[in-house]
C-alpha cells in the first residue's frame, strides 16, 4: 500500500492545491485531490489486466476551476436538491442561493466541491487513504450553525474504495453528503454506459414534479412494471427511452440506511469490470449523464456526452428539510453525523 503527496497547482487566490495518490497491491490506483475533496480518478484492470481510469475528469486543476458537474467530488452541505431553495428549522426560515430552477443544489453556488480541504494522509494494514477536513461557517450558503466535516477515503488490498463522512455542528442545520463520481466502467471518454447492467436493491422511488425541476412530491412510487425496476439486473440503455430526460431519481434502498447493506452492482460486459456499492444510506441517487452534451473535454481532450457515464450517489432523500414525512436530515449539536459508502471494485 502506498499513499503519495505532489503539488496540484494553485487557485487564482494563490491558494495551494495538493494530489494525493493511493496504491494498493493490485494496481488499483485512486487520486484525490484538496480541491472538493475531489476523486481525479481511479485506475482499474480488466480481465485481461489492462488498466483503465473509469472515473470522469480532468487531466489537470484548471479544468476543475471552469465550471464542470460536480466531477468526483464530495457534495454537501445538502447533497441534491432543496425546494424553492429555503427551509424552516424550530420555526425559523433559512434562505439558500437558487442555483437550480429556483431551487438549491449541491450546497449551492459554492458549495463544498468549490473549497481547499485540509488534508493528513491515513495508513494502517492493508489500507492506505487520506482524511481531508473543511470547516464551513455558519451562514455558509445560507445554513445555520459551524460544521466541521471530514472526509477519508480509504484503498484497501481488497480493492475497495472506502468512504467514511463525518461532521458536528454547534446549531442544528441539515446535513446530506455524498461523492459524486462519474462512472464508465469501460473507461473514461470510450463511450456511452448505455450497456452496463445496473441491479439496484431498491423496490421504491421518491416521484418528482417534472423531469426538469425534479423536486420530491412526497410520493413513494413501487418500481415494479416501471423502467425504475432495477430489482433484477438491466441494461441500462434498456428502457431509458422511457424515462423522460433520462434516469435522475433517487431510489429508497430496501435496508432503510442505518446498516451496511448492498445498494448496487454495475457490470460492464466488455472490460468485465463490476462495481458493487455498499452504504449505511437510505437511498440512492442514479444519474445517467443526462445533461452532458459534448461541450465539456475531459481527460485527453475527450468530449464528454449524453450518457457517458452514470453517477450513484448514496444519500438522503432529496428536500428532506421541506418533507417532515421523509427520514430527517437535521443535525443537532452534541451528535455526530458519520456514513459510510464502499465501492467494491471485481472483475468477471
Amino acid at each position: 500500500m502506498e499513499v503519495r503527496k505532489e503539488p496540484f497547482g494553485r487557485l487564482p487566490d494563490g491558494a495551494a492545491v495538493d494530489l494525493y495518490t493511493l496504491t494498493n497491491r493490485s494496481g488499483i490506483r485512486a487520486r484525490i485531490m484538496t480541491y472538493g475533496a475531489i476523486l481525479v480518478s481511479l485506475e482499474l484492470p480488466d480481465r485481461a489486466g489492462a488498466l483503465a481510469d473509469v472515473n470522469l475528469g480532468f487531466d489537470t486543476l484548471d479544468g476543475y476551476l471552469g465550471g464542470h458537474p460536480y466531477f468526483g467530488a464530495i457534495i454537501g452541505r445538502y447533497a441534491n436538491r432543496i425546494a424553492k431553495a429555503r427551509f424552516a428549522i424550530d420555526g425559523v426560515v433559512y434562505a439558500l442561493a437558487p442555483n437550480n430552477n429556483g431551487n438549491s443544489l449541491h450546497g449551492g453556488l459554492k458549495g463544498f466541491d468549490k473549497v481547499v480541504w485540509t488534508a493528513e494522509p491515513v495508513e494502517g494494514p492493508g489500507a492506505a487513504g487520506v482524511r481531508l477536513a473543511y470547516l464551513s461557517r455558519d451562514g455558509e450558503e445560507g445554513f445555520p450553525g459551524n460544521l466541521s466535516v471530514a472526509v477519508t477515503y480509504t484503498l484497501t488490498d481488497g480493492d475497495e474504495l472506502r468512504i467514511d463522512y463525518e461532521a458536528a455542528t454547534d446549531r442544528k442545520t441539515p446535513v446530506n453528503l455524498t461523492n459524486h463520481a462519474y462512472w464508465n466502467l469501460k473507461g473514461q471518454g470510450r463511450g456511452d454506459v448505455l450497456g452496463h447492467v445496473l441491479r439496484l436493491e431498491a423496490d421504491r422511488i421518491t416521484a418528482v414534479d417534472s423531469a426538469t425541476n425534479l423536486i420530491p412530491t412526497g410520493e413513494i412510487l413501487e418500481v415494479c412494471g416501471t423502467p425504475f425496476d432495477f430489482t433484477s439486473p438491466h441494461a441500462i440503455g434498456e428502457r431509458i427511452a422511457q424515462v423522460e430526460g433520462g434516469y435522475d431519481h433517487n431510489f429508497v434502498l430496501r435496508s432503510g440506511g442505518g446498516r451496511m447493506a448492498q445498494a448496487a452492482r454495475v457490470e460492464e460486459p466488455e472490460s468485465g469490470r463490476v462495481l458493487e456499492i455498499w452504504t449505511d444510506q437510505p437511498a440512492i441517487q442514479l444519474y445517467t449523464g443526462n445533461f452532458l452534451d459534448g461541450t465539456v473535454a475531459g481527460k485527453g481532450g475527450k468530449p464528454y456526452r449524453r450518457h457517458d457515464a452514470l453517477c450513484l450517489e448514496t444519500q438522503h432523500f432529496p428536500d428532506s428539510p421541506n418533507r417532515p414525512e421523509f427520514p430527517s436530515t437535521v443535525l443537532e449539536p452534541g451528535r455526530v453525523f458519520r456514513t459510510t459508502t464502499v465501492h467494491k471494485f471485481s472483475v468477471k
